[in-house]
């Protein structure tokens, strides 16, 4: 199952604060240096190399005296702004010793929901690859919100190897990979060496909360990070960031960490912002006829099949689709806003024939 990277094709590492902090919340920095020589070395064996990094409100905590992660949001937009520039300090200083330059890419998720901005993200990353600059990538935490906000970079490191093209998302963590249960709670948990996007163990394992005392990720992020580049076509792995030789065994298709298998096919580019950069306004509810249309039919949402609505949204905004239990099923943009959606259902079967979404603008997400 497991496939080596295909000469020449870019990569996307991703590693987390609790893989790059010691105990009191500051840059460890023989974690770091790991990763800067693995990322460098991937990179000079032909494989031009995004690294999407955490760890900035984590870095800037001993400068400003904290001990442990703070609540507020202006005190975690004061630690993201110290911390971000020690960090870059670091990456900058370490990355020269191997030949690079590095440059900074902070993202929110309302930049990529827009599609020119969409574009232009892709645009700028491939083009400092092109020039042999090592891109830096993180959530840009102080000026950022909640509801702009990924709040992980597993996800934004998924959609980064989407822009660019990668063959492969490696997210580096403090686990040897994904387990069949918690590992630091029972002896029984088992590695998952290889397995599906569409595997219904990543199911249940993504409801473990395993979120760090300096981080913002867990278990789930990488789990959805891990579909949501499987839908690109690209394949994960998951490993452990103090392997000290992981990047490049994944990279060979070498036993290492846990092996996600991409969907095939893929899909298309649009699609693919539909689903992973348009954020949703809102939410669907539709009966099982109407999912059974979609995922197994490829037809278009139509109003006799919702059955509710949930939030607020005008035409053209993204919206979720969920089954009757809550389930996401589906994502796409409206053709209808949320108050005619509510009328449609208040009135019953008045509206059948009506496209709430059309196949062209939706995305399966199951």
């Amino acid at each position: 199952m497991r496939q080596p990277v295909a000469a020449g094709l870019p990569i996307v590492v991703k590693v987390g604060s609790s893989s790059l902090t010691n105990t009191v919340g500051g840059l460890d920095d023989a974690a770091v240096e790991s990763v800067v020589r693995q990322v460098a070395s991937m990179t000079q064996a032909g494989h031009p190399t995004v690294l999407v990094t955490s760890a900035a409100i984590a870095a800037g905590l001993p400068a400003l005296g904290m001990k442990q992660r703070p609540t507020a949001i202006a005190d975690l937009q004061v630690a993201a702004a110290v911390g971000q520039t020690k960090l870059m300090e670091r990456y900058s200083s370490l990355f020269s010793e191997h030949g690079f330059e590095v440059g900074q890419v902070l993202l929110t998720k309302d930049v990529l929901g827009n599609r020119n901005q969409y574009l232009n993200a892709r645009n700028a990353l491939v083009r400092m690859l092109e020039f042999g600059v090592i891109p830096v990538v993180n959530e840009n935490d102080t000026v950022v919100v909640d509801e702009v906000k990924f709040g992980d970079n597993d996800r934004l490191a998924a959609i980064a190897s989407h822009l660019i093209s990668a063959g492969m998302l490696i997210i580096l963590t403090d686990t040897s990979g994904l387990f069949t249960e918690d590992p630091r709670l029972t002896s029984e948990a088992k590695l998952l060496t290889a397995i599906t996007h569409s595997d219904e163990v990543l199911d249940r394992i993504r409801m473990t909360d395993g979120r760090g005392a300096f981080g913002s990720g867990g278990v789930a992020t990488k789990v959805i990070a891990a579909r949501m580049a499987a839908f690109s076509g690209i394949p994960t792995v998951i490993a452990s960031a103090r392997e000290p030789d992981g990047v490049r065994q994944a990279v060979a298709g070498e036993a290492v960490g846990t092996w996600v298998s991409p969907r095939q096919p893929p899909l298309n580019a649009r699609k693919l912002w539909i689903a992973f950069g348009l954020p949703a306004s809102g939410s669907v509810s539709i009966d099982k006829g109407a999912v059974d249309a979609l995922t197994s039919g490829g037809r278009s949402l139509l109003a006799v099949g919702v059955k509710a609505v949930t939030g607020s949204f005008d035409r053209g905004d993204a919206v979720e689709v969920l089954t009757a239990e809550g389930t996401l099923c589906a994502k796409g943009i409206t053709r209808v806003s949320s108050q005619e959606a509510l009328a449609m259902v208040q009135n019953g079967g008045s509206a059948v024939g009506t496209e709430v979404v059309h196949r062209d603008d939706l995305v399966v997400m199951v």
